[in-house]
Order: C-alpha cells, then sequence, then structure tokens
C-alpha cells in the first residue's frame, strides 16, 4: 500500500515561503539539503509525517507560471472563524469563509490562503469526512 509522504512546490524566495509557512500553518524546516544549483526544504507539523516540500532554483528570477492544472493543497483546522480572524490580524490573505453544501447540507466550510509564490492553500474545518 503506497503511503502518501510530501508535495512538492517551487518557490523563489526560501525565507518569504518559510516564515509565511511557519505564521500561516505553524510548518516547521524538518529538513534542508543545499545543492549547487538549488535547495529542497522539507516542511511539517509535528502531529503530521506528511511534509511540504519547497524546491528552491537559486538561478531563478522569475516567478514560476502555476498554470491551470494546479489546484491546491488543503490542511484542517479545529475553529475556522477563529483561524480566519488569525489570519486577518496577521495580514495574509484570505478568502472569506464559504459555507459549502451538498443536498441542502453542509459538506464543508472554508476559506483559501494564498502563499508568497500565489499557490492556494484550502484551509478546511475540522470534522466529517474531514476529520
Amino acid at each position: 500500500m503506497a503511503k502518501p509522504v510530501h508535495s512538492m512546490i517551487r518557490v523563489r524566495d526560501e525565507a518569504r515561503s518559510c516564515d509565511y509557512y511557519a505564521r500561516a500553518f505553524g510548518l516547521k524546516v524538518a529538513d534542508r539539503f543545499a545543492f549547487d544549483t538549488f535547495a529542497l526544504v522539507y516542511l511539517r507539523d509535528p502531529a503530521s509525517p506528511f511534509e511540504l516540500e519547497l524546491t528552491v532554483n537559486f538561478d531563478r528570477p522569475d516567478p514560476y507560471e502555476i498554470g491551470n492544472g494546479y489546484g491546491h493543497l488543503a490542511v484542517v483546522v479545529d475553529d475556522i472563524d477563529a483561524e480566519h480572524a488569525r489570519f486577518a490580524r496577521e495580514g495574509l490573505p484570505a478568502t472569506p469563509v464559504k459555507d459549502f453544501q451538498h443536498q441542502g447540507r453542509t459538506l464543508a466550510r472554508f476559506f483559501f490562503a494564498t502563499d508568497p509564490d500565489g499557490y492556494k492553500i484550502e484551509v478546511i474545518q475540522k470534522g466529517g469526512r474531514f476529520g
């Protein structure tokens, strides 16, 4: 059986991205591997073995084009309203909280955050299928 271990995104500014993911989601650097032309930085929440891999290409002057195939990362939180308010206080970009319904029933309450490179992160209220 396969076990998901990480998702990778390409970022231009390692310090800016690490700061964002620490402030926004509490992710800390678990490992960093520097090579001549790039670095791999693995971020993790201590409560989860799943990691976000940041690939930093040192010679990249232009922003990456995310394209129309990228979807989003997703995280769950205990209190979506408190988390949304925290994002506002921190000045972190976030959409309004949405109550997503299916057949008259709430499937999920969530908002989308946007990291410094334009990647979307869905922040979902913990519960139901997102427990």
